[in-house]
This record gives structure tokens, C-alpha cells and sequence, in this order.
């Protein structure tokens, strides 16, 4: 028996506008309503800047947090028109805040190449703003519109006369949308310096009017690039010793072409670090930009050895990747109309890049190894010892991979799997030291959860040669107990998922010292050779608490002192009240663990995710690499928000 439906007619239809349209599903404008989400606001104000920057109107641009998480977006470029629109029969002005799809940008006279989300822009801003005011400077008048929630409050007034130009935004978050309002800093600042990297000659400032420095004024910062991709590159290199005393500069310069920046250096480490924009957007993905560098890298610098004889000589195989080893790249595109595809819509695929790039690589590296003999041998002879440790290194990958369940030999002895075989529900815990290992294998639900104790502090690899890697024991369990095995079709380095055991890979270590520079040894090695994990989502890490707190028979936990100090006043407003400190998973039995940390209805997971690719590179190689002072710079600029007891 079919249930009678309801009438299906035409008043069944529901037609959001626009804004509404924004408000009621706005992560498919801006990405999510998280911390990403919320930042991205301030991004896409930004790009309507750096696109008249692009247009050759504006060099300055000014970001101010305020007191209360407000963004106020400055810069001195034409100001948005206020001049009455024909078609929508208002302003200009009030038909770029509050209209999707409206903008410049569209008009290929008014920008030829333009980043940020085309046309989303700050209509979406707007909307997800519970106030946002807009002032115009232009043509000796200051205009200026108020808006609620995307739409209009006040008309376009005029409010004043100056003889400034540009456009001032002002915007606050809504809090009923946003699961978070607190900007952090250094993520804005970040995504500027990146900014100003890729626009060289643009002066971009921050301020953080919710922090004052030592002398009373407030947190600034101003970022400006003149060398922009060469400065980018030794900045990302700033702990690495670099083979060659500049980056490799090589720009497009055919009007007619499409834009082709690339900046890139050899330096001694032994990883790939490629870095790829597309209007500004990190492709983190690569794409077609990408893999035209790639081609052109190999032919041309093959070419060259060839032509020395070189590979004869030395009697070595050279492939693609040895050219790639210890290459610190950037390589950014301006394209009219992208295409993006992948997992994450950061994945270019316009078939004409490629050529493009190819073209303008392969001609300015063929004119840089003719004028640079000594560089062109130092270059040589670094791909040469790549060529030779990639053989080393794929006999002790293939031993790793022998191991795996692919290859039939079984899983690692200390691994205590789970019962299901569904990756998507599936749980790895990587657990410091044996102790804790087996009051987790007690504490788990042996369904979903499987456990793998890591013995000690695994290898650093930053520092190690890739055949070491492979050597190491704990991770060769680890890519075992994964299931995952090196080399796809498209890229023989790359992470094979195909045959993933796990959705969900989670490191659990103690809350002292020891425990977090274990999880940074971990969170090194699947930056470096693990990538993909991160990328898809798939790598978190737990958070023990750090109390346990105890009033006659009840008992509560708690993550952090400001938790500690309300939950013990709830216990009990006189203070008397038993308070434990947990240094290590050890001091917790079977049932604790698994209530606070194991337990998906309880536990509090940290997902990893690279906000910024670049930014994470610089990091990683500064924390793990031979340079004592940057890192201890880092450590005392950073120290006051850890709260790690030695």
C-alpha cells in the first residue's frame, strides 16, 4: 500500500534568493563553518584587493582584526562604482554586495585574470556577516552603504569628501552560522605573506587590535616582496642549505601567453618540495600547470646530461623523480577561466597550461645551464647520487612492500587488528611505548579499533637518506599495518590508497615533552611520504586529559586548566576536591582510556590538515632540520600557548 503523498504543485517549488540561498547552505560557497570557513571570508574580501592590484590600481592593502573578531579590508585602489546600474535599477555598488555573480570580474576588459572563487566573492561575505558596512573613496567623495545579513539596510549615501581612493570593508561574522569566531592570527598572516610572495610589489599589512605589544602598540605586521617567487623559494628554504646562491627565476613574457611564474633551487635535502598557485589559489592537488614543469624539468635537464655523456659514465638509469629530489619549487599561473577538478575542487585542468608552462621551462633552463656551467655540475651531480639512492631506495620499498598484506607476508607481530574489514569505519591508534599499547588493546572496541605500538621515537625523516626510511622497522610497521604501498600510475613516489585498511589513523602519545616530540616525528614522516593520508583526512591525533578530578564518589575529567579550575568549582565551590594530573597514558588503566579517549561518544579528536602547504614545508624542515636557532626562535615566540609539563 502506498502512503497517500502529499499535492506536488507548483507552490511546493521553494525559490531561495540569492542570500538565502548563501545562508542556508554555506559551505558550498565557502568550504565549511569552521575555523577554515571563517577565515575564508576575510580571504575573499582580500582578492577583490589584490585583483585591482593585478589590474594595476592599487599597491596597498590593509587587514584589521578588532576587538571582538570584526575585519575591517582597506586598499587604495579605484573604489567599487556607486553609479546607478541600467538593469538592476540601483547602484553598482549595492549590486556587487548583494547580488551572487556579480562583479568585474566578468568583463574581460575590467580584469583579464582575477583569483579568488569567481564571483561568489563578497555578496557571500555579506551575507554571512550580521553587519557589514562598505565605504567607497572615489572621485573626491566618501559613499557609503550599510547591509544586514546580505541585505541593504541604508541607501548609497554620500558621507563626505576626501581626496583618498580606494574601498574600506567592514564585516562581523555570524555567529548563529560560524561554530567558531576567534581569527587566529598567524593563519591570516600566513595566507598575506603567501599573498604578497605571489604579487610582488604589493604592500599588505595586518593588525591585531586584540593584542598589544611590549611598547603599548598593537600587533603588527607588514608584508612586501620585491623578488616574489626567488623570495618566496628562500623563505620556504630558510633552514636548508641551499647548492646554488640564487633561485632559478623564469617568467613568461610573451603578452599573448598566459602568465608563467616559476621560482626554484637545489638544496640538500633529500625531499621533492613543489608548491603550485593558480590565480593565487594553492593547487595542492598539482594539475596541469604542474605536471608541465615536471616535463619540461626532466627533458630539459636529461637532455643536458645526456649531452655530457654523463649517465654513460657514471652508468646509472635516470628517471623523472631524480630530478626532483632536494628541488624546492614554485610554480604559479594566471588563467582566465580555470578549470578545477580532484577530491578538493584544487586540482587544475586546463589542457593548455601544460603546454604553456612546458614551453617557457624548458626555454629559460635551457639558457640558465648554457650560462651557468658551475651551477648546471652542481645540479648534475645531485641528480646523479638521486638516481643512485632511488635504487637503493626501491629495494629496501620493495622489502616494505613484500611485507604488506598485498604481497601476502602478513601483518606486523605487535599489531592487534580490528574485526572489520570496512576501511571507512576502521581505526588505527599508533600508540607511544608497549605499556600504553596494551592498556589500549584492552581498553578498545576490538570491532573498529585496531592498535599498533610504536617502540620509542621514530626516525626523523628529514634528516635521513629515503632508503633509510624504508629500513626503519616502526615504519615499516607502519606501512604494513596501513596496507598501502608506494607508486600509482600518474606518480611513481606517490601514496597508493587502493588498498587502505584504515580510515581513521590516530596518534596517541603522552602529554609531556617526550610524547610531543613523538607526535611531530610522526606528523614528519606522513607530511613527507604520507601526504596523501593528511590530504584525504584520514590522520588525527587523540587528546588524553590532562586531570582527573575526584569529590567523594563522583569523578570528571578535564582537557585543560581552565576546564580543571570550572569543573572543580562545580564539584565542590569550597575547593576541597582531589585533583590527579596525568603525565601518561600509563597511569590511566583499560576503562579510563578508552571512556575519555577511545570512545567516539566521548573523545575529543584533533583532525591534521594543511591549511598552507608552503607555510607547513618551512615548519617542518625549520623543527626538524640541523638549524638550532630558528628553532629556538620558534620555540619561545610559540611557548606561551603550549602548556607542556617537562
Amino acid at each position: 500500500m502506498y502512503k497517500r503523498q502529499k499535492q506536488y504543485t507548483a507552490s511546493s517549488i521553494q525559490a531561495l534568493e540569492g542570500m538565502e540561498h548563501v545562508r542556508m547552505r554555506p559551505s558550498m560557497y565557502i568550504g565549511d563553518v569552521g575555523v577554515r570557513g571563517l577565515h575564508h571570508l576575510v580571504y575573499e574580501v582580500v582578492d577583490n584587493s589584490i585583483d585591482e592590484a593585478l589590474a594595476g590600481y592599487c599597491d596597498t592593502i590593509m587587514v584589521t582584526i578588532h576587538e571582538g573578531n570584526s575585519i575591517t579590508v582597506t586598499d587604495n585602489g579605484r573604489g567599487i562604482p556607486v553609479d546607478f546600474h541600467e538593469k538592476e535599477q540601483k547602484s553598482a555598488l549595492e549590486v556587487v554586495m548583494t547580488k551572487i555573480g556579480a562583479g568585474g570580474k566578468f568583463d574581460k576588459d575590467s580584469y583579464k585574470v582575477s583569483g579568488g572563487l569567481h564571483g561568489v566573492g563578497v555578496s557571500c561575505v555579506n551575507a554571512l556577516s550580521t553587519d557589514m558596512t562598505t565605504r567607497v573613496y572615489r572621485d573626491g567623495k566618501i559613499y557609503q552603504q550599510k547591509y544586514q545579513k546580505g541585505k541593504a539596510i541604508t541607501a548609497v549615501e554620500e558621507v563626505g569628501i576626501s581626496d583618498k581612493r580606494g574601498t574600506e570593508q567592514f564585516f562581523q561574522p555570524d555567529d548563529t552560522i560560524f561554530n567558531e569566531l576567534v581569527y587566529n592570527y598567524d593563519t591570516l598572516a600566513n595566507r598575506l605573506r603567501e599573498l604578497s610572495f605571489l604579487n610582488k610589489g604589493i604592500t599588505i599589512k595586518l593588525t591585531d587590535e586584540r593584542e598589544k605589544g611590549e611598547n603599548g602598540n598593537f600587533k603588527s605586521e607588514t608584508f612586501f616582496s620585491e623578488g616574489g617567487l626567488k623570495e618566496f623559494v628562500e623563505y620556504i628554504d630558510g633552514n636548508r642549505v641551499g647548492l646554488m646562491a640564487q633561485p632559478i627565476y623564469i617568467e613568461s613574457r610573451d603578452e599573448d601567453e598566459i602568465p608563467v611564474e616559476v621560482a626554484m633551487r637545489y638544496n640538500d635535502s633529500f625531499s621533492e618540495n613543489l608548491h603550485s598557485y593558480v590565480n593565487n589559489i594553492n593547487t595542492h592537488e598539482g594539475g596541469t600547470h604542474l605536471a608541465g614543469f615536471r616535463r619540461a624539468l626532466t627533458t630539459t635537464l636529461k637532455k643536458y646530461a645526456e649531452d655530457l655523456g654523463i649517465p654513460q659514465k657514471e652508468k646509472v638509469e635516470i628517471s623523472g623523480e631524480d630530478f626532483r629530489e632536494g628541488l624546492t619549487a614554485i610554480v604559479s599561473v594566471k588563467v582566465m577561466e580555470p578549470q578545477f577538478e580532484g577530491q578538493t575542487k584544487t586540482k587544475l585542468g586546463n589542457s593548455e597550461v601544460s603546454g604553456a608552462v612546458s614551453r617557457v621551462v624548458s626555454e629559460m633552463l635551457t639558457n640558465f645551464l648554457e650560462e651557468n656551467p658551475a651551477e648546471a655540475k652542481v645540479i648534475v651531480q645531485k641528480v646523479i647520487l638521486a638516481a643512485k639512492a632511488r635504487i637503493a631506495a626501491k629495494k629496501a620499498r620493495e622489502t616494505v612492500q613484500r611485507q604488506t598484506p598485498l604481497w601476502g607476508g602478513g601483518l606486523p607481530g605487535k599489531l592487534s587488528d580490528c574485526s572489520s574489514t570496512e576501511p571507512s569505519v576502521c581505526e588505527l591508534f599508533l600508540v607511544e611505548g608497549d605499556s600504553a599499547g596494551g592498556t589500549a588493546r584492552q581498553g578498545r572496541n576490538s570491532e573498529f579499533q585496531a592498535i599498533l605500538p610504536l617502540k620509542g621515537k621514530i626516525l626523523n625523516v628529514e634528516k635521513a637518506l629515503t632508503h633509510k626510511v624504508y629500513d626503519s622497522d616502526e615504519i615499516k610497521n607502519i606501512y604494513t599495518a596501513l596496507g598501502v604501498s608506494v607508486g600509482t600510475e600518474e606518480d611513481p613516489k606517490a601514496l597508493n590508497l587502493s588498498k587502505l585498511r584504515y580510515h581513521k589513523v590516530v596518534i596517541m602519545t603522552d602529554a609531556d615533552v617526550d610524547g610531543s616530540h613523538i607526535s611531530t616525528l610522526i606528523l614528519t614522516f606522513f607530511f613527507r611520504y604520507m601526504r596523501e593520508l593528511i590530504d584525504n583526512g584520514y590522520v588525527y591525533i587523540a587528546t588524553p586529559p590532562l586531570y582527573q578530578l575526584r569529590k567523594g564518589k563522583t569523578s570528571v575529567y578535564a582537557w585543560n586548566d581552565k576546564d580543571r579550575d570550572e569543573k572543580a568549582y562545580q564539584l565542590s565551590p569550597d575547593g576541597k576536591v582531589e585533583i590527579q594530573r596525568y603525565k601518561g597514558l600509563g597511569e590511566m588503566n583499560a576503562e579510563q582510556l578508552a571512556e575519555t579517549t577511545m570512545n567516539p561518544e566521548n573523545r575529543f579528536l584533533k583532525q591534521v590538515n594543511i591549511e598552507n602547504a608552503a607555510e607547513a614545508d618551512r615548519v617542518f624542515s625549520m623543527l626538524m632540520g640541523d638549524e638550532v636557532p630558528p628553532r629556538r626562535e620558534f620555540i619561545e615566540q610559540n611557548a606561551r600557548y603550549a602548556n607542556i609539563d617537562a
